[in-house]
């Protein structure tokens, strides 16, 4: 049995020479491909041990009983057995007068859900609006959103809660009649909205603007209005960036205590701002602190996870552009 011996294809100097440089421009390529992956991977390794050790310890030390808690760390687990779900049924019963743990955490999620889909549906029109549709002073709109992301939250906390109490008047002429629901949720979920939309509009934005205008033009020669272009074209393709950005902000309105102390008063309190209470008043209650930390992350935690291959898409379509 003979060995075939590919035929050498005849090529002049200057293509051999390019063939060579690229035989050496790809090795080299995949040298520092192989080297960055390493580090990249021996970075991820070292985050992931030191996010996991402390939120495995605060896991473990929520199921153990007090009296153990105080007498040694959570890491003699294995020395000193003992578990107990008593701590997770006397945190969600603990809180103030009005409302326990248990209710604020459905507040949580009633605050939380309305309060992210409400600005990724407004920046997800605006961003294309911005982007595909011609109308006078558009640019000067655009850099007056994209401004907007440099005013702190902070200044805008009180004027913003005396609209909602007061409403706005010039002279006798009412502009903006007052909510009158300081025990409701609308003000908080309007808060947060306002504080999501310029930088949820900046980056769907640049996303949405880097579809082909072929597609685009395409689609109107075949008919398309502005409401068929966005739900069958534009929405599908910009979909790991809205889940990227919905990861982030469900996050930051699940953690947020700053907004919740303004604008969530009384019975629609969140969990933060009842954990805060409870650590003020049960602070030498580890048993009952770690629980309902616990139970705080729990829920972001399964956000994340399933919404991660989204979240991965979205980072990698950006980290492409350009």
């Amino acid at each position: 049995m003979t060995a075939t011996v590919p035929a050498k294809i005849p090529v002049d100097k200057k293509t051999e020479k390019q063939l060579a440089r690229g035989e050496k421009l790809g090795a080299a390529t995949r040298t520092k491909k192989r080297l960055t992956s390493r580090g990249a991977t021996i970075a991820a390794l070292v985050i992931a041990v030191l996010w996991t050790t402390p939120t495995f310890g605060l896991f473990i030390s929520s199921i153990r009983p007090p009296e153990e808690i105080l007498r040694n760390g959570w890491w003699t687990i294995f020395q000193n057995p003992g578990f107990t779900l008593n701590n997770y049924t006397e945190v969600l019963a603990a809180g103030n007068s009005t409302l326990n743990l248990a209710g604020a955490f459905i507040n949580s999620i009633a605050i939380t859900l309305p309060a992210t889909i409400f600005p990724l549906v407004i920046a997800s029109l605006a961003a294309y609006a911005f982007a595909w549709i011609k109308f006078p002073g558009r640019n000067w709109m655009f850099i007056g959103v994209f401004a907007l992301q440099i005013v702190p939250l902070q200044m805008a906390l009180v004027p913003l809660l005396s609209l909602f109490s007061r409403g706005l008047s010039i002279g006798d002429v009412e502009l903006f009649a007052s909510l009158n629901a300081s025990n409701a949720y609308s003000q908080v979920w309007i808060a947060h909205t306002i504080f999501a939309l310029p930088l949820a509009i900046f980056l769907l934005h640049n996303f949405v603007s880097e579809i082909p205008s072929e597609l685009i033009e395409a689609a109107r020669v075949d008919g398309a209005g502005h409401g068929q272009i966005f739900f069958r074209i534009v929405l599908p393709l910009t979909m790991p960036a809205i889940a990227s950005f919905a990861i982030f902000q469900f996050l930051w309105v699940w953690n947020d205590l700053l907004v919740a102390l303004v604008f969530a008063d009384g019975r629609v309190a969140p969990m933060t701002k009842l954990l805060a209470e409870i650590t003020g008043s049960r602070g030498q209650d580890w048993n009952l602190l770690t629980a309902g930390a616990f139970i705080s992350i729990l829920v972001p935690l399964i956000v994340f996870f399933a919404l991660q291959r989204y979240f991965v898409r979205g980072l990698l379509a950006g980290s492409t552009k350009g």
